[in-house]
């Protein structure tokens, strides 16, 4: 399985960014292009939640989904080519404050994002990047 290590978190003030990056530290294998990733936060005394996850099939725009709080702030995207994906998180709320972990869908079958939300086929998981956004 690939290893995931998060990126670019931090304090920001509100209505700010922050551009959190997911790579793979297993030395050129297990290549994230094979997985859908998605992005999960987890802020103090709430459940875990999924973010946005992008699917893995290429040949076609890349299927991207997100958590309704978010749509139209956050955009995922993925580079193969250096095997990165990334998170840029835009307009900045407190509300947004959290650990976030990216993770792999490493599930035999490919889900492609689908069910993504409450992470039960992302078996690599990253250890996470807080993000810390004051009001």
């Amino acid at each position: 399985q690939p290893q995931l290590m998060e990126s670019g978190g931090g304090l920001v003030q509100s209505g700010g960014s922050l551009r959190l990056s997911c790579d793979n530290i297993a030395n050129g294998r297990f290549p994230l292009k094979w997985y859908a990733i998605g992005w999960f936060r987890q802020a103090p005394g709430k459940e875990r939640e999924g973010v946005s996850c992008i699917g893995s099939y290429e040949g076609q725009p890349f299927k991207t989904f997100y958590i309704d709080s978010v749509k139209g702030r956050f955009a995922i995207s993925r580079d193969n080519s250096k095997n990165t994906v990334d998170l840029q998180m835009n307009n900045l709320t407190s509300e947004d404050t959290a650990v976030y972990h990216c993770a792999a869908d490493t599930s035999p079958t490919a889900h492609e994002c689908s069910g993504y939300s409450d992470g039960k086929f992302f078996g690599s998981w990253g250890p996470g990047t807080r993000v810390t956004v004051s009001s």
